[in-house]
C-alpha cells in the first residue's frame, strides 16, 4: 500500500516510521544483461549464464550490486508519494552495504524507512531513507543503504 504526504510537513510527521513495502520483482537475466550493457560491468559473473553455474560460488549468475541499488527509483513510488511539492531530487548516499547477492530469477522488494527530515534554506528540505532490498525467502537483505533525497517546496 502507497503512503501519500503532502509536501515536507508531510514527510516531517513520518520520521521515525517503516513506510512499509514494495511489491516483489524479479530479476531476470535481461534486465541484468540490460544494466550491464547500459554500464559497461560486463563481468562474467552477471552476464555468461552458462560459465556462472560452472564456476561461481553463487550456482549461477548474479544482479549486479548497483543494479539492486538502482531499482529504488521503479521500486520507491509502491511506498511513498509526495505531492506539494515543485520537485524532488536524488542528493546522494551514505553507506551503502551490498550483504547479500541477488541470483537471476529470485525476487526483491524494497523496504524504506524515514530517518531524517532537515530543514534548508530556500525551501528546500533533505531527507534521509533507509533502503533495505529484500531476497524473498532469504533472511539476509540484498542491499541496504542511507538515500538522501531533497525536496523542494
Amino acid at each position: 500500500m502507497t503512503t501519500s504526504v503532502n509536501g515536507i510537513a508531510g514527510l516531517t510527521e513520518l520520521v521515525g516510521t517503516h513506510l512499509g513495502y514494495s511489491d516483489w520483482l524479479e530479476i531476470t537475466q535481461e534486465r541484468v544483461n540490460t544494466f550491464a550493457d547500459a554500464t559497461g560491468d560486463l563481468q562474467w559473473i552477471h552476464v555468461d549464464v552458462d560459465r556462472a553455474t560452472a564456476e561461481s560460488p553463487f550456482g549461477g549468475p548474479i544482479a549486479h550490486g548497483y543494479l539492486t541499488l538502482s531499482l529504488g527509483p521503479v521500486l520507491m513510488p509502491q511506498i511513498l508519494t509526495v505531492s506539494g511539492v515543485k520537485m524532488g531530487v536524488n542528493y546522494g548516499l551514505g553507506k551503502v552495504r551490498f550483504v547479500n547477492p541477488v541470483p537471476v530469477g529470485s525476487r526483491l522488494r524494497l523496504g524504506a524507512a524515514l530517518d531524517e527530515v532537515k530543514s534548508l534554506d530556500g525551501g528546500w528540505a533533505q531527507i534521509h531513507m533507509t533502503f533495505t532490498f529484500e531476497i524473498e525467502n532469504v533472511d539476509k537483505p540484498a542491499c541496504v543503504a542511507e538515500i538522501i533525497f531533497r525536496y523542494a517546496e
